[in-house]
C-alpha cells in the first residue's frame, strides 16, 4: 500500500471526508467495512491517511454511505481520481429526453400544480396548476430564472395567501437544512440565509391544526380566489442517477387534501 501524503489544511483528504460520511451515517468503521465488504483495518488506514484507496474503493464506499453523487465527484477528486459522473447542463440536447419526460409529467398532473425543480429550487418546469397559485405574485418573483423558495416565502409571493405559513415556512426551512448537510452548496446556503430572513406578513402567524383528513401529513393551506385550498406535497426524484445535474432535479407535486380542493380545481380545469 502507498501512503498518502496529505494535503493542505484548507483541502480536507479523502480520509476525513469518509471518516465525515461515516459518523453521518451512525456507523461505525466494523459496521462500514462490514457493509462494503472490507475491514476495519482497511478502513481505519484510509481515515487516518495510511492507506489511499482505490478509485473502485473510494466508490463502494461512497456507494454504502449513500453519498449524494456530487459529493461523490468530491471524493474522488480527494483521492487524486478524475470525477465519475458528468454535470450535464440542464439546456444541453443530451438531456432532451430527460427535459421531455418531466415536461409531460408535470403536465398530465394538470389541474393539480407540480413542478420539477433543481437543486438549489430553480424551476425547470411547471404546469398550468402551478400557474394558476401565482396570481398576485409580485412581477419581480417572476422574472427567470424563478426559484420556488422565493416565491413562497417572499412577503410579496404567496406567504400572505398562506394560512399556516409559520408551519409550512418551517417545514421549507428545516428542508433545506437537511440538504445542506448532504451538500457543500454556497449558492444552496445563500439562498437559505437570504429566505429565512425574510420578514413574515403580518407577523408570526398562529400555527393551524391539521383537518382530519390531513393530520398525518402537514398540508400547505393557501388561499386562492377567495377560496381555500389544502394540499399534500409529494416529491420524486431520479432513480440510481448517473449524472449530478439529473441527480438533482425533483419533481413536486401538490395533491389536494380534502374533497374540497379537488371539487375546486375540477371545476376550474
Amino acid at each position: 500500500m502507498t501512503a498518502v501524503t496529505e494535503g493542505p489544511a484548507s483541502a480536507p483528504t479523502i480520509g476525513m471526508l469518509l471518516r465525515e460520511w461515516r459518523e453521518r451515517a451512525g456507523l461505525s468503521q466494523l459496521e462500514l467495512a462490514l457493509r462494503a465488504d472490507s475491514s476495519a483495518r482497511h478502513i481505519s488506514f484510509i481515515e487516518t491517511g495510511r492507506t489511499a484507496p482505490s478509485r473502485e474503493m473510494v466508490l463502494k464506499l461512497a456507494a454504502t454511505l449513500d453519498v449524494p453523487v456530487r459529493e461523490r465527484n468530491t471524493l474522488l477528486l480527494s483521492a487524486g481520481y478524475a470525477p465519475a459522473f458528468a454535470a450535464t447542463p440542464l439546456d444541453d440536447p443530451a438531456l432532451d429526453q430527460v427535459r421531455g419526460a418531466l415536461e409531460r409529467m408535470v403536465a398530465a398532473y394538470d389541474p393539480y400544480p407540480a413542478l420539477v425543480l433543481d437543486g438549489c429550487y430553480t424551476v425547470v418546469a411547471a404546469n398550468q396548476g402551478i400557474a394558476a397559485l401565482l396570481d398576485g405574485v409580485a412581477p419581480h418573483l417572476l422574472e427567470p430564472p424563478l426559484n420556488a423558495m422565493r416565491i413562497t416565502l417572499h412577503p410579496e409571493g404567496l406567504a400572505p395567501r398562506i394560512r399556516n405559513l409559520a408551519e409550512w415556512r418551517g417545514h421549507l426551512l428545516d428542508q433545506m437544512s437537511r440538504q445542506l448537510a448532504l451538500h457543500r452548496s454556497p449558492a444552496l446556503r445563500a439562498l437559505h440565509d437570504e429566505v429565512a430572513a425574510y420578514p413574515v406578513p403580518g407577523g408570526e402567524p398562529l400555527a393551524q391544526s391539521p383537518t382530519d383528513e390531513t393530520r398525518f401529513a402537514l398540508p400547505m393551506v393557501i388561499e386562492q380566489g377567495g377560496q381555500i385550498l389544502s394540499f399534500l406535497s409529494t416529491i420524486a426524484t431520479f432513480n440510481t442517477p448517473l449524472d449530478v445535474t439529473v441527480s438533482e432535479l425533483a419533481v413536486e407535486t401538490f395533491l389536494p387534501a380534502d374533497p374540497a380542493t379537488a371539487k375546486a380545481l375540477h371545476r376550474t380545469d
